[in-house]
C-alpha cells in the first residue's frame, strides 16, 4: 500500500465526513474512549473510589491522552484530503486553528499535567478539561452539526435577544434596589448584589433566597417575572426556527 492510498484509508477512518453514512470502526473507538476518560474524571472525585487507587486513575489519563494525541496526529496528517482544508494554502494550519482540533488539544491537555504533576488547586482545575472532551463528540454527530449551523445563521438575532436579556437584568435589578435596598440592605443593598435576584427571576429559577418584602419591590417582581416568559421565550424561538430551517435545507437537498 502506498503513501497516498495509506493516507486515503486512515482519512476515512478519523474524519466522520469522510464516509457518507454511518460511523468508521474508529471513531466508535474514539467515541467509547470519550466515555471511559470523562466516567474516570467523575468517579476519580470520589474519595471511597479513589483512595488507593491513585496510580491506576493516573495510568489511565495518560493512556487515554495518548491515544486522543494519536488521534489528533493522524488527524493533522490527513488534513489535506479534508473538504474544510485542502481549500486553504496551509491545510494542516488550518485544521490546527479549527475548533474541533482546538477541542482535541484541550482533551490531551489533561495527560501532560498529570504527568507534569502539580498542585492539587491546578489539577482539580484540569479536570474539568477531562470532563470538557465530551465536546469531542461533537464532529461525530450530524445533529450537533446542524446545531452549529443553526446558531450560527442566527447568530445576529441571539446576539440582540441577550443584549435584551441583559438591558432587561440590568433594569430589573436598579428597580428592586430603588424599592427594596433600605428594607434588606444585605441582599438588595446595592445594584450588583441586586444582580442574584435579577437573575434567578429572569431565568424563572426562583430560588426563594432573595425576594422582596415591600409593596413597591413585590409590584416591580411580578412585572420583572412575567417579562422574564417573553426573555426566555425569544431565544428559544430564534434557535426552534433556526433548526427547522437547516432540517428543511437537509431534506429538499436530499431529495434532489
Amino acid at each position: 500500500m502506498g503513501v497516498e492510498s495509506l493516507k486515503q484509508a486512515v482519512f476515512r477512518q478519523v474524519d466522520p465526513a469522510a464516509r457518507t453514512e454511518g460511523l468508521s470502526l474508529t471513531n466508535r473507538i474514539v467515541i467509547l474512549l470519550i466515555f471511559l476518560s470523562v466516567g474516570a474524571a467523575v468517579l476519580e472525585t470520589e474519595q471511597s473510589v479513589s483512595a488507593g487507587r491513585e496510580a491506576l486513575f493516573r495510568g489511565l489519563e495518560i493512556l487515554f491522552g495518548l491515544l486522543f494525541l494519536a488521534e489528533y496526529l493522524a488527524r493533522l496528517w490527513v488534513a489535506p484530503l479534508s473538504p474544510e482544508c485542502a481549500a486553504s494554502r496551509y491545510p494542516r494550519l488550518k485544521f490546527m486553528t479549527s475548533p474541533s482540533a482546538i477541542i482535541d488539544l484541550l482533551a490531551i491537555l489533561p495527560a501532560l499535567f498529570t504527568l507534569a504533576g502539580g498542585a492539587t488547586l491546578a489539577l482539580r482545575f484540569v479536570r474539568f478539561f477531562r470532563i470538557l472532551r465530551l465536546a469531542k463528540l461533537g464532529r461525530f454527530s450530524r445533529a450537533w452539526r446542524d446545531l452549529g449551523e443553526a446558531l450560527s445563521s442566527r447568530r445576529e438575532e441571539l446576539i440582540l435577544a441577550f443584549s435584551l436579556a441583559m438591558f432587561t437584568l440590568l433594569i430589573a435589578s436598579t428597580l428592586l434596589y430603588w424599592a427594596e435596598s433600605d428594607a434588606q440592605p444585605d441582599k438588595f443593598g446595592s445594584i450588583p448584589r441586586t444582580f442574584w435576584w435579577g437573575i434567578v427571576t429572569l431565568t424563572t429559577v426562583g430560588y426563594g433566597d432573595v425576594y422582596p418584602i415591600t409593596p413597591l419591590g413585590k409590584f416591580f417582581s411580578a412585572i420583572v417575572s412575567l417579562a422574564a416568559i417573553g426573555v426566555i421565550a425569544l431565544p428559544t424561538g430564534i434557535v426552534a426556527g433556526a433548526m427547522s430551517d437547516v432540517m428543511q435545507r437537509r431534506r429538499k437537498s436530499g431529495g434532489e
